[in-house]
This record gives structure tokens, sequence and C-alpha cells, in this order.
């Protein structure tokens, strides 16, 4: 098992060595995390691992793939969607232009989600949506909007919940065990590489969405990442958050009004 004081020296590694920066997240996730990959890959001594870590590049991938949460699905939450569906996206109607951030997109089943919200609402036309994670591993298989077809059973029911009204089926095509998403979808998206612990604002967004993401951060990153989405947002623009997550207790919450009992807040000053 990995000791507190060795979580501490891969950390250091990883911001001296590679630029990530893993200071402020939870600990004792990362802790888990950090043991799994140990144990996982076999390695004899805690020294060799982190041989391994600071003279292999090709290994860092891995590492930074195992320390960032990449459990997502489709229409994830249905009835967070449906809120989405009928309070949210009609209101982004009139704009003449719409961009959205899905930021922590992890392999980007929930981007794929909103462009269809987008595509039935008649808006994908004139939509951007801008999708990051820190891992460009996981950015790579978002990009191709290929999923496995065992799980389209499940998005389909999640997708119906959700109050979609057509046949999910249309959206992809089916072949050789994997569902590829129609490139209609995908020519809407910019993918890129952002790090919420130390990179900037890059745009005013009408909606940002980061769903389960600062459940991971201590109190103090937290804060940083959600003025960061605050610089972000436009007046009544609106912020997506997961289940577990709020903005109770942070300091931009005086400017923001929750819309229902899902993690929704419109940005009202």
């Amino acid at each position: 098992m990995i000791e507190d004081t060795e979580v501490d020296l891969v950390l250091n590694d990883l911001f001296e060595l590679y630029g990530y920066d893993f200071t402020n997240y939870a600990k004792a996730s990362l802790k888990r995390r950090i043991s799994r990959l140990f144990i996982l890959d076999k390695f004899p001594s805690f020294a060799e691992f982190r041989y391994r870590l600071k003279s292999d590049a090709n290994y860092i991938k891995r590492v930074i793939e195992g320390l960032t949460v990449t459990v997502t699905e489709m229409y994830r939450d249905p009835q967070f969607y449906k809120a989405l569906r009928t309070e949210v996206i009609p209101t982004l109607s009139a704009k003449p232009f719409i961009r959205i951030w899905h930021a922590g997109c992890s392999t980007g089943e929930e981007v794929f989600s909103m462009a269809i919200l987008l595509k039935e609402a008649g808006l994908l036309h004139k939509s951007l949506l801008y999708a990051t994670d820190l891992n460009p591993e996981v950015l790579e298989k978002a990009r191709k909007g290929i999923f496995p077809l065992l799980q389209m059973k499940q998005y389909s029911e999640n997708y119906i919940e959700s109050g979609g009204k057509n046949d999910f089926s249309a959206y992809y095509t089916a072949q050789y065990g994997q569902a590829k998403f129609e490139e209609l979808l995908a020519e809407r998206m910019i993918f890129s590489t952002h790090n919420l612990v130390s990179d900037r604002s890059f745009n005013e967004f009408d909606l940002i969405l980061c769903r389960n993401v600062l459940i991971y951060f201590d109190k103090y990153l937290q804060e940083r990442v959600l003025n960061l989405f605050d610089e972000s947002i436009g007046t009544l623009g609106y912020l997506a958050l997961g289940s577990k997550e709020t903005l109770n207790f942070s300091s931009i919450k005086p400017g923001y009004k929750q819309l229902n009992k899902e993690k929704i807040w419109r940005k009202i000053s």
C-alpha cells in the first residue's frame, strides 16, 4: 500500500516534471488511485514505480488516465436532462449564437447527449460545444464519437426518460460492436485540453456543465474553479453541476439562483 508521504512525492513529480497539478485534489481519492496503479502494474517497490514515472513519458499517459475520473454515460441522471430540455434550452433559442462548455468532459458521452438535445430543439446549427478535459487520452476517444454498442440500450432508456421522442438509434450507425454517432453532431464540437486547476477562462458561455468533477477537489480548489466558471458565464447564463455538488457556501452563490431540485443555477447578477 502506498503511504501518504509517497503520494506527496508522486504529486510533486507530476507537477515538476510534467506540469500536472493535483495538489488540491482530494487526497484519499488520489491515494486510492495511485495504489490501484501500483498494484495493477505489479511494481515490486515504490522506488521502481517512481523511477518509471520519472523516466517513461508514455507511462505518464497511463498515470494521468488513472488519476482522472472517466465514469460517464449518455443522459446520466435523466431528470437533469429533462430540466435542460424544458427549462434551459428554450431560453437560449432567442440568442443569435449559443456557446456551451463541458468542463471535464471525459470520453464525451454527455457532450453528444447535449448535441442531440440541441438538434431536437432546432438549435444545433447555431451552437458551439466546447469540450475540455485534463486528460488528452479521453479527449481522443471523445473526438471519435464511438461508444460500445452494448451500452446503447441503457443510453436509449435514459434518453426516453429525459423526454426524448425520437428513435435513439437514428443518431448512430452500428458497426462491429460499436456505435458511431453522426458527423453532424461532432461538427459542432471543439475538443481541447484544459486544466481547471491552472488554466484561465477562454470565452463567455451561455451554459457551463461540470458534473461530478468538483467532488474530487478540496474546498480551496472548488472555490477557485467556481470563480473561473463565474468569470466565464454571461449574465443570465447557466451553471450545471453534479448531483452531489453545490454552489452553497461558495463566494459566487449570491449571484445565482437555483432553478429547481436539479443542480442547475442561473446567473442573475
